[in-house]
């Protein structure tokens, strides 16, 4: 192999130092009329599952992949450049710039055999082609130099958090180009960009995913059945990978009673936690002992209060209801801590808020606590929700989430129209909206709970027959 043709380069600085196969093995890629042997690297078990764990095969094109492949064309001197995914049988352009690159909606991979991207697999070092049609070059023969126009190449691999070569990023020139030691060391560093933003992104990936996990906790797994009543929930979680303190309760208590409660708790992460099992097993335990939301707040107040310190106080808001099934419908009573006042939708569509403002739970000594009365007939819903939603800003172009908020009169519109809805209906019909307007996920999390009595049947009284 001429080094003025292909090399592989050793003094650059790459992130590990592995086992390299000999060139001799890499040039038997590119020999035999278009024939390839792929090294056996590629098809590592353990390799080819921490591609697949990128999670970033078949998705679409991505700015902040994008912005690094337009920079490896500056840098390099190229027209093209390619971020690659190499699993066991095709190499995924997770990024294509530059004439002719593929469009957002086109296949954009191809064979592995066929792309220069093996090589990197196998030998883990960065490969320098200055001239791809030379009879020394070890891509020669490779389809994708003539099916890309390929007159010179450079590539480095690109690793995963464990090390593996997950492929390479890579700028083809049309012509042949002998690459500058400041163009070669230039790329050596956006390649091992390009690794950073993997691992980083694997890594929220996998925190989001305990995160989710530890919130799931905090909730209950299912609602119960309420006889004659309609009961859904929803958590919708915020953007990011922190624990936040919204939550949600619905549980039966002596009797004919049940108790329904939503909460939002100060602060996120692992305090947020804490305080949150704190506030839902302490109402259902003072739930247990009396019937009065007003009276149940207050014990969990106190609670809060005693396991303050002087570093950081927490607190949360909170909407407590008791309630139980009559004849006509459900009876309750509610109070309100510092949280929105709760919903009713009545059948004929009016809405009305029903709560007296509160102290919030767990910040000063003295409490207000006032209890309201309330029923639901057929076809009415209660509908309890976190400040999450009416807070949620709607996603500008250019200045992220910094539009409108959703707000409480948009919420009072969404749950006027849920007409014929039934609670889970309701309770997905109020979520879609908040998702529609925040564009994604939103600033803060959101809980909803709804409580509806269903419609009467219609009965229909037979004619008597002449």
């Amino acid at each position: 192999m001429s080094t003025a043709q292909a090399r592989f380069v050793h003094d650059v600085p790459m992130t590990l130092d592995m086992p390299t196969v000999c060139d001799a093995t890499a040039a038997h890629v590119g020999s035999g009329p278009r024939q390839v042997d792929v090294p056996p690297e590629v098809f590592a078990p353990h390799r080819v599952a921490a591609v697949r764990a990128t999670g970033l095969l078949d998705t679409a094109p991505e700015d902040g992949f994008d912005d690094l492949a337009r920079l490896a064309v500056v840098v390099g001197g190229g027209q093209r450049a390619f971020i690659t995914l190499v699993d066991d049988h095709r190499s995924f352009w997770k990024s294509a710039v530059g004439p002719g690159g593929p469009a957002a909606d086109c296949i954009r991979q191809n064979a592995v055999p066929d792309c220069p991207c093996q090589i990197l697999v196998a030998t883990d070092r960065p490969l320098i082609v200055d001239d791809a049609l030379a009879p020394e070059s070890p891509i020669r023969r490779l389809k994708a130099v003539d099916a890309l126009g390929i007159g010179a190449w450079v590539g480095f691999p690109i690793h995963g958090p464990g090390g593996e070569v997950l492929g390479g990023l890579s700028v083809i020139d049309e012509r042949p180009h002998t690459w500058t030691a400041d163009e070669v060391q230039g790329l050596a560093t956006l390649s091992r960009s390009v690794s950073t933003e993997i691992g980083l992104r694997q890594a929220l990936s996998q925190a989001t995913a305990r995160v989710r996990t530890l919130q799931d906790s905090l909730l209950p797994p299912g609602l119960p059945a309420v006889p004659g009543i309609e009961a859904a929930a929803a958590y919708l979680p915020a953007g990011g990978a922190d624990v936040l303190g919204d939550f949600y309760d619905l549980f039966r208590l002596r009797g004919e009673h049940w108790a329904a409660v939503l909460g939002d708790v100060c602060g996120k992460g692992v305090e947020a936690a804490t305080v949150t099992a704190l506030a839902r097993y302490t109402l259902r335990a003072e739930a247990a002992r009396s019937l009065s939301p007003a009276a149940v707040l207050k014990r969990l107040h106190l609670a809060l209060l005693d396991r303050q310190d002087s570093e950081e106080q927490r607190f949360l808001t909170a909407i407590h209801a008791t309630f139980r099934p009559t004849a006509t419908g459900l009876a309750g009573r509610l109070c309100t801590a510092g949280h929105p006042p709760a919903l009713i939708r009545r059948a004929d569509g009016r809405t009305q808020e029903v709560g007296v403002a509160g102290t919030l739970l767990g910040a000063i000594a003295d409490v207000r606590l006032t209890e309201a009365r309330f029923r639901l007939n057929a076809g009415d819903t209660l509908l309890m929700y976190t400040d999450g939603i009416i807070e949620a800003h709607s996603h500008t172009p250019g200045r992220g989430p910094r539009g409108p908020l959703f707000g409480e009169r948009r919420l009072h519109e969404v749950l006027a129209a849920c007409h014929g809805l039934d609670a889970q209906a309701t309770i997905d019909r109020v979520a879609a909206a908040t998702l529609a307007h925040t564009g994604g996920p939103a600033g803060d999390d959101t809980a909803l709970l709804a409580l509806r009595v269903p419609p009467r049947a219609a009965t229909v009284t037979p004619t008597p027959l002449s």
